[in-house]
């Protein structure tokens, strides 16, 4: 998300930085600059002239065109000024009430209230562990409520049993008194849907509300028809007491001006972002790190929340046991390179690390991408239990057997070995350093390519650590690091 804008404030930034000292007319080009950027991102255009406009009477101030660093003073205020834009604080639910709490979604039919009050509703049942009742009130399109069933039971959330010809009003009171019985912590409300803002919808939301009282009105919204959400977002302001907005499709959304429009046109805060298609693909809304992002700073908090969620404790320990004594067969590796794909694979790790925006970029240049992942797993899965425990007994036969077995070629696995080799000897170095502890050191040594590897020590281990130094080492505009595994970019490019 936000990559065009992204892309765009980097330019002004790297000019910028690039100057040892500023004059008002540098800064004041560059703020003309990011105005063009946030209009071009779709931002709406009184929140990106205010913006502008405050960011500038901070930027031209004499402590700034005075310091010592000012580009990086220019990129500072411009930084804390998207976050304030985005709301400043991660906006929690208020659901800390006497139960049932109720959270009622609406927006627009297409938006994804349906899918979105799923992954809502697991989001609360897993993490939270809340006793959960979703329960669907739109009985206008065809086979809503069944679809919120199946949903439910997807997650193993419980639904409010479907009665034929019963009104929206009469479920919502039917699934207070089913939760207040039953001892629900929070109910969820799915309303209907128009194809338009109308008076016909907005009349029945108030009518469940005035039935509910809920304590969350969350406004559903597609990121990605950009100013028309702004325009929902405003009107159903008006008309209903709204609490927060879940943006849906953000992945999906390069440019972010609704995200970055949202806020200041609605006064309410964004609290969720849809991040894909999956029932898990929901992430609470972090104004300061969707900020970091955007100017290519890096989040390496939801990197290292996404490595707790994604590593098992036990594999780690025994992971770590064996790295200790300097182990390091094609099952570890391949252990690795599955812990990388639960996270998100090599493009989102890299969007997610300080100063690793033009390795994101770069790796996506020469096709360098997820599919690597894929293929390495395919070429040790093509391997025997023993191969995989000794890789020094794939003679030249076991070779062509591993290749055609994986669709490469001879020299894929020899690169993949020479790979698992160079893997392997920075764990007997490992050992001689004094174990974890001393590779965990690494954390944020040299240029971007060694913090990179550092990052993975800290979250998988020296061998994810040593993996991600050398994908991120040798990508242009980056020091540091050996470069990539030889062949690494060929694995990828092979169809």
């Amino acid at each position: 998300m936000f990559e065009s804008l992204s892309d765009r404030l980097g330019g002004v930034f790297d000019r910028l930085r690039g100057r040892g000292a500023l004059t008002e007319a540098d800064v004041r080009t560059a703020m003309r600059e990011v105005r063009i950027a946030l209009l071009e991102a779709d931002v709406a255009l009184p929140v990106a002239r205010e913006f502008v406009d405050r960011i500038t009477e901070q930027a031209v101030g004499a402590q700034v065109l005075r310091s010592i660093t000012p580009g990086q003073q220019v990129v500072k205020i411009v930084h804390d000024g998207l976050v304030e834009m985005l709301g400043s604080d991660t906006s929690e639910l208020d659901i800390d009430v006497t139960p049932p709490a109720v959270v009622m979604l609406v927006g627009l039919q297409g938006s994804g209230k349906t899918t979105t009050t799923a992954k809502l509703a697991k989001l609360l049942a897993g993490k939270q562990r809340k006793k959960v009742l979703m329960a669907s009130l739109d009985v206008n399109r065809p086979a809503a409520q069944e679809q919120l069933a199946v949903l439910g039971t997807q997650i193993d959330v419980a639904t409010l049993p479907i009665v034929q010809g019963q009104q929206p009003v009469d479920i919502a009171r039917r699934a207070l008194q089913s939760a207040k019985l039953q001892g629900y912590d929070v109910v969820m409300l799915d309303t209907a849907g128009r194809l338009h803002v109308d008076q016909a919808l907005m009349d029945e939301m108030k009518a469940v509300a005035d039935i509910a009282t809920p304590n969350e009105i969350l406004l559903v919204v597609d990121s990605l028809t950009g100013q028309d959400a702004v325009i929902v977002a405003r009107n159903f302001t008006d008309q209903v007491p709204l609490t927060g907005v879940i943006l849906t499709r953000m992945d999906g959304d390069a440019r972010g001006g609704a995200a970055l429009s949202m806020r200041a046109v609605t006064g309410k805060p964004i609290k969720f972002a849809g991040m894909g298609e999956k029932l898990d693909a929901l992430e609470p809304f972090h104004p300061k790190r969707v900020a970091g992002r955007i100017l290519g700073m890096g989040d390496v908090v939801s990197l290292v929340e996404r490595a707790a969620e994604s590593i098992q404790v036990e594999d780690a320990e025994k992971m770590a046991s064996r790295l200790a004594k300097g182990q390091f067969d094609m099952n570890d590796l391949r252990q690795q390179l599955a812990q990388m794909s639960k996270m998100g694979g090599l493009g989102a790790l890299a969007g997610m690390m300080p100063g690793m925006k033009k390795a994101q970029a770069a790796m996506a240049q020469s096709g360098v991408d997820d599919r690597i992942l894929i293929r390495m797993d395919a070429i040790i899965g093509s391997m025997t239990l023993k191969e995989r425990l000794k890789p020094e007994l794939l003679n030249a036969k076991r070779k062509i057997r591993v290749a055609k077995g994986s669709g490469v070629t001879v020299q894929d696995v020899n690169k993949l070995l020479k790979m698992h080799q160079e893997m392997q000897s920075a764990m007997k170095k490992l050992k001689k350093m004094g174990g974890l502890k001393g590779m965990m050191a690494m954390l944020g040594k040299g240029g971007a390519g060694g913090g990179m590897g550092g990052v993975g020590n800290a979250l998988g281990g020296p061998a994810m650590g040593d993996f991600m130094n050398q994908a991120g080492g040798g990508l242009p505009g980056l020091g540091g690091g050996k470069g990539l595994p030889p062949g690494f970019e060929n694995l990828v490019k092979k169809k």
